[in-house]
């Protein structure tokens, strides 16, 4: 481990973006923070790559704009004019059999709020939908620790599997079992409390968000915000040191704030999450034919967990390609040929051929899980506690300096 002498009231241990937020924020109280990062670079896995030519995100692409917590850091940073709206429309779901279809639109995380609608039967089937009518119509009991336990309680397995599954795997990355119904959604138990059912609680929920699209980007891309959040935090006195391994916490001047999976409490086994980005060229394609986007549902027949049509998503995307198309698909397995996979996938997905594959690059990076507490004496942010999305990430880091601070 380097050197680490010297005074500071707070050591942060990992340069992403949850490390960057909380730093940004102490040392705009007029604390001293030095910031560890082990590798040469800051972000974690909110950064950059270059594809075909055109600079793109090579991980997060855009943010939940609940809760306003993302918003308001990019007012403070000055960027506020640079955060763009996607294309408006539904997202797509390709279902284990036939052709892909537009998500149902009076959903919330691919939970209806009428199981009878004509685009919820189109996907589970008109028994899957009469049934999750039936089991919606008892009362509620005990509120499920899980999404997944609480939509199968609610609305049978077939509406789970069917749906709810593709879209909550593509927002958080997680099956809907292995995610807490409030960090799902915060309001969403009491909301089924008050309403009586889940597919009512969804109704007043989505009467409550406010109008326009869920998530938002920045205009030329996510990752501006790490060297924003890392200028700042030079201009306001605190330190960053990259290519810095910390091995013994214990060893840190200051409060010591964790901002690294696997530091202090090891978070639970984590999953690899592999991301293939295609520029191609193909006029078809100019159509949008799948909107902005496709979930897949588990056993559909490819490999790919979902893709993003990003030049049909982002009008600042669509003019810097200048009439090639980018594609981003996911996966939770990773391909033996990871690049022919994805041509293949997106060409059965989009229902058109890919002939001009102009460039193409392959990331993967490890989701961790969630830590199981934090030790005395250390303070955890980031993923391990906020769950996956920028918008936990920031909010949880925002907090947690406010109460730092408050100390």
């Amino acid at each position: 481990m380097a050197d680490v002498a010297g005074a500071t009231d707070f050591s942060v241990v990992g340069g992403g973006v949850a490390g960057l937020v909380v730093a940004r924020r102490l040392a705009a109280a007029g604390a001293s923070v030095t910031v560890w990062e082990a590798s040469a670079r800051l972000g974690g896995t909110v950064s950059r790559h270059e594809v075909g030519g055109i600079g793109l995100d090579a991980g997060a692409e855009s943010f939940a704009v609940r809760g306003g917590a993302v918003a308001a850091l990019l007012a403070e940073l000055g960027m506020q004019d640079d955060i763009v709206a996607p294309a408006p429309g539904p997202a797509w779901l390709q279902p284990v059999t036939g052709d892909a279809v537009p998500l149902p639109a009076t959903a919330l995380l691919g939970i209806p709020s009428d199981p009878l609608a004509a685009d919820v039967v189109r996907v589970v089937g008109r028994p899957a939908a009469e049934r999750a009518a039936e089991l919606d119509a008892r009362p509620v009991d005990a509120m499920p620790a899980t999404l997944g336990a609480l939509v199968r309680e609610r609305l049978g397995d077939d509406m789970l599997d069917r749906l709810v599954a593709p879209v909550v795997h593509g927002v958080h990355s997680q099956h809907p079992d292995e995610l807490p119904v409030a960090r799902a959604h915060p309001g969403l138990a009491d909301a089924v409390v008050s309403a009586g059912s889940l597919t009512g609680a969804v109704a007043r929920l989505r009467a409550a968000a406010p109008p326009g699209a869920a998530v938002a980007g920045i205009r030329g891309g996510v990752n501006r915000l790490v060297p924003a959040l890392a200028d700042d935090i030079t201009r306001l006195g605190g330190g960053i040191r990259l290519g810095t391994r910390i091995d013994d916490i214990s060893a840190l001047p200051g409060t010591v704030i964790i901002a690294a999976p696997g530091l202090g409490a090891p978070p639970a086994a984590g999953r690899r999450i592999d991301l293939v980005t295609l520029v191609v060229e193909q006029d078809e394609l100019d159509a949008a034919p799948r909107g902005t986007g496709l979930l897949v549902a588990a056993g559909a027949p490819v490999g790919a967990r979902a893709l993003t049509h990003a030049t049909a998503k982002w009008a600042w995307l669509r003019d810097a390609a200048a009439g090639r198309h980018v594609l981003r698909l996911s996966y939770d397995q990773t391909p033996a040929d990871p690049v022919s996979a994805a041509r293949a996938d997106a060409e059965t997905l989009l229902g058109v051929s890919l002939p001009v594959l102009v460039d193409a690059a392959h990331v993967w990076w490890m989701r961790p899980g969630a830590a199981s507490a934090s030790p005395a004496g250390l303070v955890l942010v980031g993923e391990t506690v906020a769950g996956s999305g920028l918008a936990g990430i920031v909010a949880h880091a925002e907090r947690t300096a406010a109460d730092l601070l408050a100390r």
